[in-house]
């Protein structure tokens, strides 16, 4: 028996895994609030992507907060005497995801890591062979999400333009770094991503 051709009904185009999730990487207030020490410009934009992508994937959505620990340790102490706030409880919504981005059934993720991907993170996505992420910084929390889950054996799928850096520059710089891990990485925007969901029956 013969195999629908790719793109059908019947079969996915070709790199499209139904079985991959979404995962949106620390869409939080600290990162989206222009007071915010933290701010992120064009955060924005990417929770616009991030929000037409989510229903594209159903349950299979997973969102991340960055939570700062009750103490730091190792290099991490130096890191917070240079960002003070961070450690303020005034300041603990500040970590609260944006109101466009409300938990629903999404998986939650916290880590006081810049990096999302752990074995736990492995396990609550049910062990996944795709991920498509999104989210900010490009050039922080999520390469460092990116290069992790791919040395785990784990494809990823970066969301150009529904992710953002502290400036245009890094965003960039970041997405050309993540681009020279293909195939375990690949670079993709939403558009792309939405077009290939529709072809999964």
């Amino acid at each position: 028996m013969s195999s629908a051709p790719e793109g059908s009904p019947g079969r996915p185009a070709a790199g499209v895994d139904g079985g991959s999730w979404l995962v949106l990487v620390d869409l939080q207030r600290i990162f989206g609030e222009p007071g915010s020490d933290w701010f992120t410009p064009r955060f924005a934009e990417a929770v616009a992507g991030a929000a037409r992508l989510r229903p594209a994937f159903g349950q299979r959505v997973a969102l991340t907060r960055f939570l700062a620990p009750e103490k730091p340790a190792g290099a991490w102490i130096p890191y917070y005497q240079d960002w003070p706030f961070a450690l303020d409880p005034a300041n603990r919504a500040l970590y609260d995801l944006v109101p466009d981005i409300p938990p629903l059934d999404a998986r939650l993720i916290d880590r006081p890591t810049f990096g999302k991907w752990s074995a736990e993170t492995r396990a609550a996505l049910d062990d996944p062979r795709e991920i498509v992420l999104a989210g900010v910084s490009t050039d922080c929390c999520v390469i460092s999400t990116a290069l992790a889950a791919a040395d785990d054996g784990v494809r990823v799928r970066v969301v150009a333009d529904a992710c953002a850096g502290l400036s245009d520059v890094d965003h960039q710089r970041a997405l050309d770094v993540m681009a020279l891990y293909a195939p375990l990485i690949s670079i993709t925007s939403v558009d792309e991503i939405l077009a290939e969901r529709a072809t999964i029956g």
